[in-house]
């Protein structure tokens, strides 16, 4: 799963990157905290064009009353996305795009303290998660697709985000036609890096560059 992540990208970088417009009133960036519920940038198309959009993190079905009226919606299960309510409607019509440095995952071992680790790509490029999104009320929101892990991150957590290349973006945006569903795997073994960080982040209110540094011997 994915519930903490990491995003420093500027926001002109990550338009140049996607090839999209970028909205007004997207949020502020650099935040090596990414919590579920604030806004993030996120990108969609319509076929033709693309824009970088600010969305919830946290994904409101309509039937929502409130946006805290049901559970928590931050992922997507790759495997039963396609016929769960709340879902398939957004896994056919309202794919998008989320980049982050990494995000935060917890080694949990019974009867011991959860250990953080911060988890990147192995070739230090931003990590593209497939996502989905739906309007509710004036906001717009999101989640992220998962999938089983890859042997990469098997020893922290089973679960693990879908992580897009570059020529898999314009499939998953639906500018290709069908094949979406063919992209909800895990990345390659040796794709991704992991790094034991601080229990600082464990922590909403916990901000900074630190949050990412790889753990020291001394470290409390």
């Amino acid at each position: 799963m994915c519930g903490r992540m990491a995003i420093t990208l500027p926001h002109d970088a990550m338009a140049q990157m996607f090839s999209a417009a970028a909205d007004n009133d997207l949020p502020v960036v650099e935040n090596y905290n990414v919590c579920p519920t604030q806004t993030i940038s996120v990108v969609v198309s319509d076929g033709d064009n693309r824009r970088l959009r600010p969305m919830r993190w946290g994904f409101v079905p309509q039937w929502y009353k409130s946006p805290t009226d049901g559970p928590l919606l931050i992922n997507a299960r790759s495997e039963t996305i396609h016929e769960k309510p709340a879902f398939r409607e957004a896994c056919r019509k309202r794919r998008c795009l989320i980049a982050a440095d990494g995000f935060y995952e917890w080694k949990r071992v019974e009867g011991q303290t959860p250990e953080p680790y911060f988890v990147t790509r192995a070739d230090g490029a931003p990590m593209i998660f497939a996502g989905v999104w739906q309007g509710w009320g004036e906001i717009n929101t999101c989640a992220i697709v998962t999938c089983d892990a890859n042997a990469d991150m098997a020893p922290v957590h089973h679960r693990l985000p879908v992580v897009l290349e570059t020529d898999q973006f314009a499939k998953w945006l639906g500018e290709e036609g069908h094949g979406a569903a063919t992209l909800m795997k895990a990345a390659a073994p040796g794709a991704l890096r992991l790094r034991r960080v601080s229990t600082k982040v464990n922590s909403n209110r916990a901000s900074g560059p630190e949050l990412i540094e790889p753990l020291v011997e001394d470290d409390s």
